[in-house]
């Protein structure tokens, strides 16, 4: 929860400065942990943002190293990374993979950077656009971008691990040529299972349903609404049809790690943490369409001869 560009620090969720003292902060501590009980009235979830909040400074050792990395998360993707949200490198995995086009969180890694210099400023060199202390001080928008490329990078890993049997497009566009690159399915994938197309995101903190729709004070737009109509676009593009769609989110923003919506516009939604998206890839969603035989084939040609990317 706090290795998201987004999140919120183990301060902002004790609601302190981070020159505290030690026994004013487990002062703190306390009165939030009372505030957000669920017993007496308050957010489990945010209940849970506070325990984990005092695991990461509520000891002097722990503040201290906390405060070393300033939200770097606890592991990184190689041993020379200071922080995890830099590009992920390839591994030396020899297993058979999915097939895989485009560039997973491409385009908005790319606006990241370049949003990032912007806003240092004319000739100020960012020897570290990823360090962390650096990342919370961006703008909202700007970190908004790296937390989404960093989301789907995460979900692309994890199809790809899928195997041999699915396919997998990334970025694909949504909209004719040069108009806006924010027109985009971040992922479509076919497999035994069906054809789905996929949205990764990360909110910032926990959400919410309400009549077909993610809600949560940190969301922008309608985050389904705007799927499906990018899905009807590539759809028809494509002369295909998708058996589904699929929303990906932290684990910890979500109260399930499986929520079926149902069917909304004709189209069957789910929204699923992404620990749980192998296991909804690999046996479909409710109320899918199945492609098997032929069709996987025919669909597959469709797809690589019309898809483009942002």
């Amino acid at each position: 929860m706090f290795d998201s560009p987004l999140s919120a620090s183990p301060y902002d969720v004790l609601g302190v400065a981070t020159d505290i003292s030690e026994d004013e902060l487990r002062r703190a501590y306390r009165a939030k942990l009372r505030e957000t009980h669920p017993d007496t009235g308050g957010d489990a979830a945010v209940f849970v943002q506070v325990q984990r909040a005092w695991e990461l400074i509520g000891t002097p050792e722990a503040r201290a190293a906390y405060d070393r990395g300033r939200g770097a998360p606890a592991t990184a993707p190689d041993a020379t990374a200071t922080s995890g949200w830099r590009a992920p490198t390839a591994r030396p995995d020899t297993r058979p993979r999915a097939r895989s086009h485009g560039q997973p969180g491409g385009w908005r890694r790319e606006r990241y950077l370049t949003l990032m210099r912007e806003w240092a400023g004319r000739g100020v060199d960012l020897e570290d656009p990823y360090d962390p202390q650096l990342v919370r001080s961006a703008p909202l928008d700007v970190r908004r971008l790296l937390a989404d490329a960093l989301a789907e990078e995460a979900s692309a890993r994890i199809v790809a691990d899928l195997g041999m049997g699915y396919t997998v497009w990334h970025d694909v566009a949504a909209a004719g040529r040069g108009s806006n690159p924010d027109d985009k399915l971040d992922h479509v994938v076919l497999g035994p299972s069906g054809l789905y197309g996929v949205l990764s995101e990360d909110f910032g903190g926990p959400v919410g349903f309400r009549r077909g729709e993610i809600t949560g004070p940190h969301i922008p737009g309608a985050p389904i609404t705007e799927l499906l109509g990018r899905m009807r676009v590539v759809a028809r593009a494509a002369r295909v049809r998708f058996s589904g769609a699929i929303v990906v989110l932290p684990d910890e923003d979500v109260a399930q790690a499986i929520t079926e919506l149902g069917k909304i516009r004709g189209m069957p939604v789910v929204v699923v943490a992404r620990s749980a998206l192998s296991t909804v890839l690999r046996r479909g969603v409710s109320g899918a369409r199945d492609i098997g035989g032929n069709e996987v084939f025919d669909v597959r040609t469709r797809l690589d001869q019309t898809v483009t990317y942002v």
